[in-house]
């Protein structure tokens, strides 16, 4: 499986990345939009695990990116802030499975990527 997270936080991206990566899944992070865009590019990927606050750039713009380049690709939307937290973001990404707190634990995110992997 292939998974990009788009996370501003290098440290929490990393801690993600790993608790992924022992599942013997590509993971590959990046930290702000532009990057994203780049990766959405070159590569197949079926979650994306998104920060909705990125310090470079629009959680929104790289998820309406992946929507017209990677329409199959599930999106995880991660936050720290209660933006979206009526459930909007659903109506504004096609492709959003699942919004969640970044202080999720690490192994619940890897078992959410998993389970919206295997429905895709």
């Amino acid at each position: 499986m292939n998974v990009l997270i788009v996370e501003s936080d290098p440290n929490l991206g990393r801690l993600w990345k790993r608790h992924m990566q022992r599942q013997g899944w590509d993971v590959r992070l990046v930290e702000s939009q532009e990057q994203a865009i780049l990766a959405l590019h070159g590569s197949e990927f079926e979650i994306i695990l998104l920060d909705l606050v990125l310090e470079q750039g629009s959680a929104l713009a790289v998820a309406d990116f992946a929507s017209y380049r990677r329409p199959r690709a599930r999106i995880i939307f991660v936050t720290n802030t209660s933006f979206f937290s009526d459930g909007s973001i659903f109506a504004h990404s096609p492709n959003a499975c699942a919004y969640v707190q970044s202080a999720t634990p690490p192994e619940d995110l890897t078992a959410m990527v998993e389970h919206y992997a295997a429905l895709g």
